[in-house]
């Protein structure tokens, strides 16, 4: 099995910025593809972002140049800088995880229990 614990959600006014951070233990060496997911009140849960153990990389187009997703496979954290906030972006964000490269939703194997992200206007 593997845990994920995210951190670093919280209140900030657009144009900001945050920081989250996903701690994963457990048998972590099983899984290849990591990747932030979100989900806003009345709406379906979706990819941000997400990133294989080689490093290969996928964005929703809504972040694009805006986030940056990053992995370090020593200390098992996972990572999403958050830039240039907007009150779209407001939604409970999870970290999760799957054993094989895919990076569909309905593909993560594990999931977090989220932290949420509040953005004013």
């Amino acid at each position: 099995q593997v845990q994920l614990v995210e951190s670093g959600g919280g209140l900030v006014q657009a144009g900001e910025s945050l920081r989250l951070s996903c701690a994963a233990s457990g048998m972590i060496f099983l899984c290849n593809a990591m990747g932030w997911y979100r989900q806003a009140p009345g709406k379906q849960r979706e990819l941000v972002a997400a990133i294989t153990s080689g490093g290969s990389t996928k964005y929703a187009d809504s972040v694009k140049g805006r986030f940056t997703i990053s992995r370090d496979n020593a200390k098992n954290t996972l990572s999403l800088q958050m830039n240039s906030l907007k009150p779209e972006d407001t939604a409970v964000y999870y970290c999760a995880a799957n054993r094989e490269a895919t990076m569909y939703v309905h593909d993560m194997d594990y999931w977090g229990k989220g932290t949420l992200v509040t953005v004013s206007s």
